[in-house]
């Protein structure tokens, strides 16, 4: 099945991810903007989809609780439908959920490669953190990547919206996320503009 044009977003929001995913015997947790929106308790700008995140082996199961969508790997600028009943193939990170009755995709199912108890950056897998501290709760109750991790990845791209989540939520970080973001930018950034400012 061809997938939507991949300009077609009309996301749900994290509080109605989280209700479709209740009961849900998996480890999941939103990441991007609204991870941070979502730690700060309220929303700072518009978002344009939904991330969240699973491990590959919990992919079929969080996609069995979102049965009203379809799933298609986005790989290397191109969508296919997904085969999820197939192992995750390693070079997949993202999976594009759509709601085809509605013409439109919902969510950003993306991959990560952690264990149980390690999370792990999939761009420099050696770079982990115990899953206690890098998967907070916001608000809701909604789990969340850290806000400092979230910052991590904005880091790479460096779009006008990541300048601004970096400007507008550093100041509120604590001092060992802020620490922790700036050892993590001087370990795989070193020349980043961010890390004068850490």
């Amino acid at each position: 099945m061809a997938p939507l044009p991949d300009d077609c977003w009309n996301a749900w929001t994290p509080e109605m991810l989280a209700v479709r995913l209740s009961g849900l015997d998996a480890t999941w947790y939103v990441a991007g903007g609204w991870a941070l929106d979502l730690w700060l308790g309220q929303k700072t700008r518009d978002h344009e989809d939904l991330e969240f995140v699973v491990r590959p082996a919990e992919a079929p199961l969080a996609a069995a609780h979102l049965d009203d969508l379809t799933f298609y790997t986005a790989r290397q600028g191109a969508l296919t439908e997904a085969r999820l009943d197939q192992p995750i193939p390693e070079d997949v990170w993202q999976m594009w959920g759509a709601d085809l009755a509605a013409g439109c995709w919902r969510v950003d199912m993306m991959i990560e490669r952690g264990t149980p108890t390690t999370w792990a950056y999939k761009r420099a897998p050696e770079v982990t953190v115990p899953r206690s501290l890098a998967v907070r709760v916001g608000a809701g109750g909604i789990p969340i990547l850290a806000p400092h991790l979230v910052l991590l990845f904005k880091a790479r791209h460096c779009r006008p919206k990541d300048d601004a989540d970096f400007q507008r939520f550093v100041p509120i970080l604590d001092a060992k996320d802020r620490a922790d973001l700036r050892d993590l930018l001087v370990r795989l950034h070193p020349d980043h503009k961010w890390i004068a400012a850490l």
